[in-house]
């Protein structure tokens, strides 16, 4: 893998700096996002990138090359960002397809056991979440993740050593602990690299992996399922897995210095800077306060309770509508045809008409998941691949959630309080994912009532979320737009002074 330095990694001396402006503190803009104790150089509140930033404000790039540097960012960004998340995915979900081969009997699983480790995962993700959040506002994105990728192949390759549930529980603790990295970084590379038109279809690019990765993954479990010598079946699953992520672990750089101040001047559009790696304790209290960060809080628990059934629990449930141990595998793989799609037509979609059709579209994909949710729990037990059909409905809640995460790479400013919020952002998620599997229980086996009602409430409290997210951004836009608070210029240069959308009242929300 080939992980990128970002914009903000500007090497000393390769940009002249020009003396940094002050912030902005005309009507309309509010000095509360630079009222922290300023370090002995004066420039805390200034955004890493500002040097290239100020010494190049009137670079002369032509469309042409701007396009040229685009495309050479695409290309990098999106290729490294599409096989990370494919690894990661098909890593933590890797006991799913395992289950159909004999996991639970090779590691002596007890009653309920295997249900806490789809949430021991999480437990994992939710204690490295926060310091995760700080190592990359502090640290290159890059390296880390790359070492990161590294060492969570490492987990997985020793998964086949595990041979009980504690065992196990400590593999799935340390995975998770170590892939938490990965989403938050990701968020923050959007919004390092991308303009907000750009970062639905590049996001939706790698997000749609998810789909692969269950495409991919119901094959190599087909595959697997074909062994007969050797090792256990199951254990291939992780040696494979594994052996893969370990290889994707190298790191370069790609931008000349002109490129690099081309990368910048395009993305301080978005009026959010692009990284300042000083912690701002007055971001962190605006973040605790703003209303957008506890929506989008419950509104990734409510995503993320119905994420088992479509990850770690598809072989079992597909397997209780009657099909037989192949079947469970390769008839993910349409379910992951219908993820792949819906997330690659979202982004389409929303980069093409950017106005106004982000919140839209993740409502049009979470009511296409209620109906799924509401079919798997009215259908009679015997209608099975009507009760098949509505589970594959059920992988469109990815679009739902990716949007959200474009939320924060689009409509939260601040490098300090872009990290808060996403990591609580992601503390919902591992909320939600630790609930999810201890919704089937064994004893309602095969019909698991209890875990499709579940499904059924998180989407409708995500729906609930969404529309109030929507209805917070619009009235605040609205209410700025009344005041007259446009001045393009200074907001832009308020973002460049790593000022939050609350504080910069130039900022508009992207909805």
């Amino acid at each position: 893998m080939s992980i990128t330095k970002q914009p903000s990694d500007v090497e000393e001396g390769v940009v002249p700096p020009r003396a940094p402006s002050p912030p902005p503190t005309k009507a309309g803009y509010s000095s509360s996002a630079t009222s922290d104790s300023a370090p002995s150089d004066g420039n805390k509140e200034l955004d890493e990138a500002y040097a290239v930033y100020a010494a190049n404000a009137d670079l002369d790039a032509s469309p042409s090359e701007t396009k040229r540097v685009l495309r050479k960012v695409d290309y990098r960004i999106v290729t490294i960002l599409f096989t990370t998340y494919l690894l990661q995915y098909l890593d933590k979900n890797s006991i799913n397809f395992a289950s159909a081969f004999g996991l639970k009997e090779g590691t002596h699983l007890g009653k309920n056991e295997y249900q806490w480790l789809g949430s021991i995962f999480y437990f994992g993700y939710l204690v490295a979440n926060f310091p995760s959040g700080y190592l990359l506002q502090r640290f290159p994105i890059g390296k880390l993740v790359s070492l990161t990728t590294i060492a969570w192949g490492v987990i997985l390759i020793t998964t086949p050593a595990c041979t009980s549930f504690a065992g196990l529980a400590v593999n799935r603790f340390l995975l998770g602990a170590f892939e938490s990295t990965v989403n938050p970084a990701f968020v923050l590379i959007m919004s390092t690299w991308y303009t907000s038109a750009e970062q639905p279809l590049r996001l939706e690019a790698y997000y749609c992996t998810n789909g692969i990765a269950t495409m991919f993954g119901g094959l190599i479990g087909y595959a697997v399922g074909h062994i007969t010598t050797g090792l256990p079946r199951w254990m291939y699953v992780f040696v494979i897995f594994g052996a893969i992520s370990t290889a994707w672990g190298v790191s370069c750089k790609f931008l000349d210095e002109r490129e690099r101040a081309i990368a910048v001047a395009r993305v301080a559009t978005n009026r959010q800077g692009v990284k300042n790696k000083h912690f701002k304790t007055n971001q962190a209290v605006q973040c605790v306060k703003d209303p957008k960060t506890w929506i989008l809080f419950f509104m990734s628990v409510g995503a993320q309770v119905p994420n088992a059934a479509i990850t770690s629990f598809t072989s079992i449930i597909v397997g209780s509508f009657g099909f037989d141990t192949l079947g469970t595998q390769y008839l993910q793989i349409p379910g992951g045809a219908v993820q792949f799609i819906a997330l690659l037509a979202g982004g389409f979609i929303c980069s093409r008409w950017p106005t106004n059709t982000r919140c839209l579209t993740m409502i049009v994909a979470n009511l296409i998941c209620i109906i799924g949710a509401a079919m798997l729990v009215g259908l009679p037990n015997d209608a099975k691949w009507a009760r098949l059909v509505a589970l594959w409905l059920c992988y469109f809640q990815g679009l739902g959630f990716s949007m959200a995460l474009t939320m924060i790479s689009s409509n939260i400013a601040g490098s300090t309080k872009k990290q808060l919020t996403s990591a609580i952002l992601f503390t919902g998620y591992c909320v939600g994912n630790i609930i999810g599997p201890q919704t089937f229980r064994d004893s309602e086996a095969p019909n698991y009532q209890s875990a499709y009602i579940a499904m059924l409430v998180g989407y409708a409290v995500k729906l609930f979320s969404i529309f109030a997210l929507l209805a917070y951004m619009w009235t605040e836009n609205r209410r700025r737009d009344r005041a007259g608070l446009t001045d393009e210029k200074a907001a832009i240069e308020a973002g460049m002074h790593d000022m939050t959308e609350l504080d910069n009242k130039g900022f508009r929300y992207t909805l």
